[in-house]
């Protein structure tokens, strides 16, 4: 009991100390202080001892923007980018992307980059995108190192060059980019520009997945399931599966479908395979959209019904999956010719 008041206290005394802290900003923000119109926006962003409110941050770093603050034009950016709060408005972004990075501000420099590499409210330019990471790297800027890792690995205005690419992932890495880590991985694991090399994919895999990132938990049970320089482990697979599944992630709630679907690692159960799946589907994963059609085309678990499968189909097929195509023209062709 007095172990349970000690903490009752200490929590009372943190929230009291926010509240000092959000009147002390809410004041100097008040008479046009910058850096406290900055952290007061963070504050709504973010949702810290306020109720999380776009709008008031974006007022907020408004306020501070229009005075040059280039963390609060980088926020103000993003929040456009994203449409947090209101409409998606790149070129919003792009403008307040534009004039953050100006300053040198290196996140920013980095999200122009990447605006004008996918073409986002300005033409698509891979010189410029580039020149803004390059710019940024310069500042040592992790999601910089990952960027022109990507723009090698996919030759994006440069001749393509996993040895190059390989560089800078790992310079990524190195500052704790998991995604990074996760393409280091993958080009391993498939012998991209590299000698195929399980072992170092599943070093690059690892880490990322024990501190769980569900990529990469995804990753070590595609190895586990296909025995790719470790002896094939359904039970390990699946569980790596679930950890990443648990988490929301699509590829992995199919994976979760297929294994109970196919019995690997687990006993066959269709409706278990059905609930992974749809968990999935619910999140546009075409593939496994795909599979609740081949179940009902085949009445696995539930009952046969061409009709319904032809439904998922076709989601799937509008998502680009080849499978999805050629299995809906079979049924539209066994459905034709059925008497009228």
């Amino acid at each position: 009991m007095i172990q349970l008041e000690k903490l009752l206290q200490q929590q009372k005394e943190i929230v009291a100390a926010i509240e000092v802290e959000i009147a002390k900003q809410r004041e100097a923000a008040s008479k046009g202080e910058a850096d406290a119109q900055l952290k007061l926006g963070l504050i709504y962003e973010q949702g810290r001892g306020l109720a999380q409110n776009y709008g008031e941050a974006m007022r907020c770093y408004k306020q501070a923007a229009e005075q040059g603050n280039d963390e609060a034009q980088f926020r103000l950016g993003g929040l456009f980018e994203k449409g947090l709060g209101m409409t998606v408005d790149l070129g919003q972004a792009l403008a307040w992307y534009q004039l953050s990075a100006a300053q040198s501000h290196a996140s920013a420099q980095c999200a122009l980059g990447r605006m004008h590499e996918n073409g986002h409210g300005t033409k698509q330019d891979f010189t410029e995108a580039m020149r803004c990471y390059k710019l940024a790297a310069l500042q040592k800027n992790t999601e910089a190192y990952y960027r022109l890792g990507s723009v090698f690995e996919n030759h994006h205005g440069v001749e393509q060059d996993y040895f190059v690419a390989v560089d800078w992932y790992k310079l990524a890495a190195a500052a704790g980019h998991s995604l990074a880590y996760c393409n280091l991985g993958r080009i391993y694991a498939n012998g991209l520009g590299v000698k195929r090399d399980f072992d170092q994919a599943m070093r690059w895999y690892s880490q990322p997945a024990a501190k769980g990132y569900p990529l990469a938990q995804l990753n070590m049970g595609v190895i586990f399931e296909h025995g790719d320089g470790v002896p094939e482990d359904y039970l390990e697979a699946l569980r790596w599966y679930k950890l990443a599944a648990d988490q929301g992630f699509a590829s992995a709630q199919f994976k979760m479908g297929f294994m109970y679907n196919s019995g690997k690692g687990v006993k066959c159960n269709y409706p278990e395979a059905m609930r992974w799946l749809k968990l999935a589907a619910e999140q546009g994963d075409a593939t496994a959209l795909c599979h609740i059609g081949f179940m009902f085309e085949h009445g696995q678990g539930v009952d046969q019904d061409d009709a319904r499968a032809l439904v998922y189909y076709n989601k799937a097929a509008r998502r680009g999956d080849v499978y999805s195509i050629k299995n809906k023209e079979i049924i539209e062709a066994r459905m034709s010719a059925l008497p009228q």
